[in-house]
């Protein structure tokens, strides 16, 4: 059995751009967890990629036995109706199959409130359960409106637009202002210097 070639730094640091976690990252390059392992820390590259608190993985994702065998939805061997496509798309986005961000404009901002990002999945030929990687692609609220068709219903359009209380969104939300976001706030002009002024302006969003 030929042995596994070796890791260069470039393809490592490419790894962990489309990926969230070190186990991610061995995934999107093909190699078992301790091949990738040996080279990441070898560059220094390993302790900086960890993601012990799974930050912007959803919790379905973290437990092996849940996982979706992606290669084989992708591939057309299972079926992706036996699985929550919200799910797929996540695993799809975890595992370094799909970048997150817009496929059209690259928009990859989150929400402050939750770290979610306004990303739909699209399916090119209109089948939902055709995960081929040429038929997929993720596309942000704006570039989904204008090329595909409508996000919002019409009774979703007049609650927002009345500033009525909007169904979809009105969940309590339990929130946490990290350092990229007070930075990223205060770019925009949102809040002055004070984490305190943050705070107000995220509670009355």
């Amino acid at each position: 059995m030929p042995r596994p070639k070796p890791l260069s730094i470039e393809q490592i640091r490419a790894a962990q751009a489309k990926t969230k976690s070190n186990r991610a990252a061995s995934r999107y390059l093909h190699v078992s967890y301790t091949h990738y392992k040996r080279y990441a820390k070898m560059y220094n590259l390993f302790e900086s990629h960890k993601n012990q608190s799974g930050k912007g993985i959803p919790k379905f994702l973290r437990s092996a036995k849940k996982e979706p065998p992606m290669i084989e939805i992708i591939e057309g061997r299972i079926a992706a109706s036996h699985f929550d496509s919200n799910k797929l798309k996540y695993k799809m986005i975890e595992e370094g199959y799909l970048s997150e961000e817009c496929s059209v404009c690259k928009f990859n901002e989150r929400r402050v409130l939750d770290y979610k990002m306004p990303l739909l999945l699209h399916f090119k030929d209109k089948n939902s359960n055709n995960y081929a990687l040429n038929n997929v692609q993720l596309i942000c609220y704006n570039h989904y409106f204008l090329t595909v068709g409508d996000i919002f219903n019409k009774q979703d359009e007049k609650q927002i637009e009345t500033q009525q209380e909007h169904r979809g969104t009105s969940e309590n939300i339990e929130w946490e202002v990290d350092q990229y976001h007070l930075d990223r706030l205060r770019e925009l002009g949102l809040t002055d210097e004070e984490e305190d002024d943050v705070n107000q302006y995220i509670s009355r969003i």
